[in-house]
Parts: structure tokens; C-alpha cells; sequence
């Protein structure tokens, strides 16, 4: 077969151009829309990010500033506005820590035990119930706070977990059983576990002493036997 001569070619590419163009135009013009698309839905998060970010914040000046009320206005907009945001409990576990500091445990407890049941963050739920289980420590709730820490789903925070696991243990009078957490916990710790392996150390020599295992008795005398009468 002959080569196309340049005009063939020409009227060749006419063709394919009148058959196919209006497919490309919509292929250009719906990649462009997916781009466009894309972009705003990128700009229209870090906005929305900014704003929760933005929220927590004026919770956490309010709170520097001792201002209380604003300081729940905010996070009570910020839960309307955006319940699902990690913004949102982290506005709630900075109320929960300033409850804690006015020794207002019921409703440290409350806020706490809110993030732990709704956040989508796993990292936060925990940090929420380890804060939850010190404040049932401290409101004598000493089975509760054992009940609610599982150290075998703790991860990052098993030697946390184990550490004040030895204190609700240690509250109730099992000296025992505080001394074999409080181990743990320290055998648990790394620089980033989050605990002070010293204090630990303190709080487990502290504890009552176990005591000495009881020495066997000393075996009954035998009776002298009679004298056989004369």
C-alpha cells in the first residue's frame, strides 16, 4: 500500500476530528471539572479546619482568662456547629481539665466520659478515659475506673493504664495488687509513655509491705515417757 500523500492525510484527520471532537472537548472539559472540584473541596476543609481550630482556641483564651462562661459558650458552639470535629473534644477535655482544677469531679466526669463515648479519634477516646479513670479514682469510685481501663486495648498508653490501675488498686486497701500494676507500669514505661517511671517507683514502695510468709511451727514436744513403777 502506497503512503498517504499529505492531503489524504489532511482530509484523514478532518474526518477523525468531525467524528470524534465533541468526545474530547467533554473528555477536557469534565477533567477540568473534576480538578476544579477537587480543588474547592480541599480549600472548603482547611477553611472549615480553621474555623474548629479557631473554636477550640477562644475555649482554651477563655479558660487563661478565667472566663468559665464564655469559655462553655464556646465549646457549646463549636458541639452545635461541629459535633463530629476532634476540635470539639479537645474544647471538652480542656473544660474537663479546669473542672478537675476546681475539684468539680461530676462534671469533669461528664465531659470525659462524652469524648470517650462519641469521638472518631481513637488517640483521644483514650486519653479521655485514662483522665476519666483518675477522676473516678479520686471520687472513690475505685472499681469503676478498674472496669473502664482495659490495658490489653491501651497501646500507647498500657504503662498510663497500668500506673493508675495501681492507684484505684492502691485506694481500695490492695496493696498486693497495686505493687503488681504499679510493675507493670514501670515495666511498661518509655519516654513516651506519659508517665514519671520515679514517681511510680515511690508510690509502689510506699505501699504496705507484704508480709513475711508465715515460719512452720516448731513441732510439739514429746511427753517424757513414765518411769516404769518399782
Amino acid at each position: 500500500m502506497e503512503d498517504l500523500t499529505d492531503n489524504e492525510r489532511e482530509e484523514q484527520l478532518r474526518r477523525w476530528w468531525s467524528d470524534n471532537w465533541a468526545w474530547i472537548i467533554g473528555g477536557v472539559a469534565l477533567g477540568l471539572a473534576i480538578l476544579g472540584g477537587w480543588q474547592y473541596w480541599q480549600r472548603h476543609k482547611l477553611q472549615v479546619a480553621e474555623q474548629d481550630e479557631a473554636g477550640y482556641l477562644a475555649v482554651v483564651e477563655a479558660l487563661e482568662s478565667n472566663n468559665r462562661d464564655a469559655a462553655v459558650q464556646q465549646a457549646a458552639e463549636l458541639q452545635k456547629r461541629r459535633p463530629d470535629s476532634p476540635y470539639t473534644d479537645q474544647a471538652d477535655l480542656a473544660l474537663a481539665r479546669a473542672a478537675v482544677e476546681r475539684r468539680e469531679f461530676d462534671e469533669a466526669a461528664r465531659l470525659l466520659r462524652g469524648v470517650a463515648d462519641r469521638s472518631k479519634d481513637a488517640e483521644l477516646r483514650l486519653v479521655a478515659k485514662t483522665r476519666l479513670a483518675r477522676v473516678l479514682v479520686e471520687q472513690g469510685k475505685h472499681d469503676e475506673a478498674l472496669a473502664l481501663l482495659d490495658v490489653s486495648q491501651a497501646g500507647a498508653f498500657a504503662a498510663l493504664a497500668h500506673e493508675i490501675r495501681g492507684d484505684a488498686f492502691a485506694a481500695k486497701g490492695d496493696a498486693a495488687q497495686a505493687r503488681t500494676e504499679y510493675d507493670a507500669a514501670i515495666k511498661a514505661s518509655t519516654p513516651e509513655s506519659g508517665i514519671d517511671s520515679t514517681f511510680v517507683e515511690l508510690k509502689r514502695d510506699a505501699l504496705t509491705p507484704a508480709p513475711a510468709p508465715a515460719a512452720d511451727a516448731p513441732a510439739a514436744a514429746q511427753p517424757a515417757a513414765e518411769a516404769p513403777a518399782k
